[in-house]
């Protein structure tokens, strides 16, 4: 549970080493790249009626 524990964030930061513990921030965006493109969610049908006997 320190430096030489490759599960924690320090050991991670001892090692030089990225992770689920230690991951990345995101980049900013590179001015005059591509836009990315989000899909729009699918919209879901209603359920069908029951018919009452």
């Amino acid at each position: 549970m320190g430096k030489g524990d490759r599960k924690t964030r320090r050991g991670k930061t001892y090692r030089g080493s990225y992770g689920n513990t230690r991951a990345h921030a995101a980049q900013p965006a590179v001015a005059g790249g591509k836009p990315t493109v989000t899909k729009p969610a699918a919209a879901k049908k209603a359920a069908p009626k029951k018919k009452s006997a």
